[in-house]
């Protein structure tokens, strides 16, 4: 099967190359392969079953078309000074016009029309005052939320866009391998459903597979010697505070990014993904791995407000599998709570003891995850990131007071697997002709819109 583009994974970065290039009249034959299912057949049963069932082949809310993003929190962050290092390759300025333009294609396929977080309230100059106080950087972003439901709905009108204008979807097809003739990069092998492989050429592949497929793109660099470098990996936790808490912030920020660096280690931590009136979920990846993560719906509210706080490790040589590593801590976590989620009281790390359910059930704050199992989540967190947590969470309470309550819960792991970096230029082509790699499995980006630009931008190259 021969193609003029094969597009690797349905996510963002791959759903907006195909998008534009059609918008760009390019004419190209075009298919794109995504192992898990089409967006209205993506459904997590949790919210009946009330604990998460281990779907398979694949985690509904990390695999299928949209991504894992579109299932989380839906937002979109509209600044180049957030989502990765992309605009240190092609330019803030050409980062930020490709963010507006695609934030336009992202309203004509029905995003809500308000943007949060630009409020001109005489209160956000107090919390900066707080941040510079605390030692902390308020990172100003606007935000345009889509919402966990509403995307769904907003990525299925993109997808039947792409088939309405002649873009093949092959759903259920597990790509294994790419075939490589005479170092030219000419096509990929996938599996279906039945377990029969087909091979699938292109002049131009592109390989967009996001945080789920991360590990297996490292591995395939490796294989084939695509230049990389080990990045930056993600370690850390999901907290959780009652509304009453942070809603001042809410209400003039909606999503208070802040970033330090606390002694001793000086290494850097943020905060990530914040979702007023949201949710806590688990997500599942291979050999059932279970992550934590939020999601924040347009209409639906609970009386808590989650965030992640990720605390970033970059390792030198002779180590190279940062990702592994990762794996590891959330393995190890998995293990103490017996597969399930674990959830522990701040005040209780403080104090050196464990979390028992019956004070869950005493507490203000109310897990929205259901099935996390109260435990201690410091005998499995590496000290490093531990001590960098505590350090960072006892910061932002001066910036948000009693956000280190010791009612406040930390629920772990939390890990974004992220960091293979594809050495690439301008252009987008790596060092194995033929072949481009987009999105957060790049180890370019981070999040829904600069994964979407960085398909952007590269259908614009396609089409030069």
């Amino acid at each position: 099967m021969k193609y003029d583009v094969v597009i690797v994974g349905a996510g963002p970065a791959g759903i907006f190359t195909a998008l534009e290039l059609i918008r760009k009249n390019s004419g190209k034959k075009i298919i794109i392969l995504e192992k898990g299912l089409p967006v209205e057949k993506r459904s997590c049963p949790k919210q009946k079953t009330k604990q998460c069932v281990q779907c398979k082949p694949y985690c509904h809310i990390t695999t299928g078309f949209s991504g894992a993003g579109a299932f989380s929190d839906g937002k979109l962050s509209l600044s180049y000074e957030v989502g990765g290092e992309l605009p240190e390759l092609i330019g803030w300025q050409q980062a930020q016009s490709l963010i507006d333009y695609t934030d336009s294609i992202y309203l004509e396929f029905g995003a809500d029309e308000h943007i949060e977080g630009v409020s001109n309230d005489p209160f956000i100059k107090e919390i900066r005052k707080r941040a510079i106080q605390a030692g902390l950087r308020l990172v100003d972003c606007p935000i345009r939320h889509l919402g966990t439901e509403k995307a769904q709905h907003i990525y299925y009108s993109i997808q039947e866009y792409l088939l309405a204008n002649g873009v093949e979807i092959e759903f259920s097809a597990n790509c294994t391998d790419l075939i490589v003739e005479d170092e030219v990069c000419r096509g990929v092998r996938a599996v279906d459903s039945h377990g029969a492989e087909r091979e699938y050429f292109g002049d131009d592949i592109v390989v967009a597979t996001g945080r789920r497929g991360a590990d297996w793109l490292e591995k395939i660099c490796i294989e084939h010697d695509v230049e990389h470098r080990p990045g930056t990996v993600d370690i850390g936790v999901r907290v959780e505070v009652r509304n009453e808490i942070i809603e001042d912030v809410n209400k003039v920020l909606y999503e208070s990014k802040l970033i330090g660096y606390p002694k001793p280690f000086k290494n850097k931590v943020r905060t990530f993904c914040q979702n007023p009136g949201g949710f806590v979920s688990q997500e599942n990846y291979d050999n059932n791995l279970a992550v934590v993560n939020g999601h924040s719906y347009k209409d639906y509210k609970s009386t808590n407000t989650n965030l992640a706080i990720l605390c970033s490790h970059n390792f030198n040589q002779p180590f190279n599998q940062p990702i592994a590593y990762a794996q590891k801590v959330g393995e190890l976590t998995n293990m103490l709570g017996a597969g399930h989620i674990l959830v522990q009281r701040f005040g209780d790390i403080l104090d050196g003891k464990r979390t028992w359910q019956k004070e869950l059930a005493q507490s203000n704050v109310k897990p929205t995850l259901p099935d996390a199992v109260a435990g201690d989540i410091t005998a499995a967190m590496p000290y490093r990131a531990m001590t960098n947590i505590i350090n960072f969470i006892q910061a932002v309470d001066i910036v948000v007071p009693g956000f280190a309550s010791p009612e406040t819960l930390l629920y772990s792991p939390e890990l974004k697997f992220y960091s293979n970096r594809v050495r690439m230029d301008e252009n987008l082509d790596t060092s194995l002709r033929g072949l481009h790699c987009l999105g957060d499995s790049s180890g370019w980006t981070r999040g829904l819109m600069m994964a979407s630009i960085m398909g952007v931008l590269m259908a614009r190259n396609l089409t030069k």
